[in-house]
């Protein structure tokens, strides 16, 4: 981490500040401007964080410009080909894959925790059948610290294992009875003879009414869209979790705060828009009318948005993406939808994307959540849950980094700067007294 490069800045009359440059393993060195307001007495300005190191991690590593997502150092390509969800999430934990004896282990203590408090089930008839599911979860995570608070201590090693096991185990029984709560349906117990994934799908879908049949190719198409959103280095959600564990708040509290973060449209609600916009599409005539839409997409001033392309942090093709396209055709091919209007006419948007100038040549491909909508339409999941099921995923992701934050020697409370641009120090006026009432004025009077 460390380095013998100095950087000096230079500001005033002939004033300068000395700052170390740190460099890690792979990605672009670091300022260390700590010292700055203390030699200086300035901050920095950094709207959105572009430009800023909130912490040293050894979790994730993204290089936008090159398409590289690595988990602990391994591709993502790799995990998403070799592994499945609960591999990845001890790698995230852990910092090394499972042996089989480990895994085994693993599994075993994420069996312990699937289900939920019996009165969860109360705590769920407060809301609104109609009520968002993120709403839900959000309020349902928050709640597991009032359920299980027997080892809420975060600085016992014991105690933040156990809640990292109970909230890997419970979020897909929360998510689901939050499914099965807005269509008015009974829960499902967790049955932990099934894999994870498989699990999740039999609380989602099966009925008391016939025996639920899973599928193979279905529960791999959505084991890999969890382990392509376990995790994505310091973005909002994540950023979210840290800042607010940072205060030494419970894990179901931090947690929590990454879920309503990541309900956000920009965030985790855009594969919810992306499936939105293509809906909108298809009632106003579908691919016949496809040339118009892009044609207002590639107009400024018509304010039409295309949804699911581009990337904040890859300017090159997402690497999610291109697994994802593949689960995609998959699935699609699995349940026979390659002829859908839906799916047919998103995948006529990919191919004008894939090959208009306009858009490749500003890099806006196809991202993660454009595949990862389509499939979990496909698989029956409503689009209000989308990104329910990315906070599932990621909650392997925050627990890392939660736990990373705790046990890091230079942690301490987020505390961001300001540039304050509002009125400067000012006095109040004085103030007229207010005219007593005639009533009061004569009580007064009385006494």
């Amino acid at each position: 981490m460390g380095s013998n490069t100095k950087a000096v800045l230079n500001y005033g009359d002939g004033k300068s500040v000395e700052f170390p440059v740190l460099g890690g393993t792979i990605g672009p060195e670091v300022l260390d401007i700590r010292s700055l307001y203390g030699k200086s007495g300035m901050f920095t300005y950094d709207p959105g964080f572009m430009s800023t190191a909130s912490c040293q991690s050894k979790i994730t590593y993204i290089d936008g410009d090159q398409g590289v997502l690595l988990y602990r150092g391994y591709p993502i390509e790799q995990l998403a080909a070799n592994c499945d969800f609960l591999d990845t999430c001890y790698l995230l934990l852990k910092g090394e894959l499972p042996t089989p004896a480990q895994k085994k282990e693993f599994v075993q203590a994420i069996n312990q925790h699937t289900m939920v408090h019996e009165q969860m089930q109360f705590f769920m008839r407060g809301f609104r059948r109609d009520a968002h599911p993120m709403a839900v979860l959000t309020g349902l995570v928050g709640a597991l610290s009032a359920f299980y608070h027997d080892a809420l201590d975060i600085n016992s090693l014991r105690d933040r294992e156990i809640s990292a096991l109970r909230l890997i185990a419970k979020m897909p029984t929360l998510v689901a009875m939050s499914y099965k709560y807005s269509l008015g349906q009974p829960y499902f117990y967790p049955k932990n003879d099934l894999s994870y994934t498989a699990n999740f799908m039999r609380m989602m879908f099966a009925n008391p009414c016939e025996e639920y049949q899973l599928n193979d190719v279905l529960v791999r198409a959505l084991d890999r869209i969890f382990i392509l959103h376990a995790d994505h280095e310091q973005n909002a959600s994540t950023s979210t979790v840290r800042l607010c564990g940072s205060s030494g708040t419970n894990p179901f509290a931090a947690i929590a705060a990454g879920v309503a973060c990541l309900w956000g449209p920009a965030h985790g609600g855009a594969n919810e828009a992306c499936l939105n916009m293509l809906q909108r599409l298809q009632i106003q005539g579908g691919v016949e009318k496809l040339g118009e839409f892009i044609a207002k997409v590639k107009d400024p001033a018509s304010g039409a948005r295309l949804m699911g392309f581009g990337h904040r942090v890859y300017k090159n093709y997402d690497p999610r993406a291109k697994l994802m396209r593949e689960t995609c055709y998959e699935v699609l091919g699995e349940l026979g939808l390659q002829d859908d209007p839906l799916f047919k006419l998103a995948m006529a948007l990919e191919k004008v994307a894939l090959e208009d100038d306009y858009f490749v040549s500003r890099k806006l491909y196809p991202n993660v959540d454009y595949y990862s909508g389509i499939v979990q339409k496909a698989l029956g999941i409503p689009v209000a849950m989308f990104t329910g099921i990315f906070s599932l995923a990621r909650t392997a992701g925050w627990i890392a980094q939660w736990q990373e934050m705790i046990t890091d020697p230079e942690y301490k409370i987020g505390r961001p700067r300001q540039l304050y641009n509002g009125p400067a120090r000012r006095d109040v006026p004085a103030m007229k007294p207010k005219a007593m009432p005639a009533a009061k004025e004569a009580l007064a009077t009385a006494h």
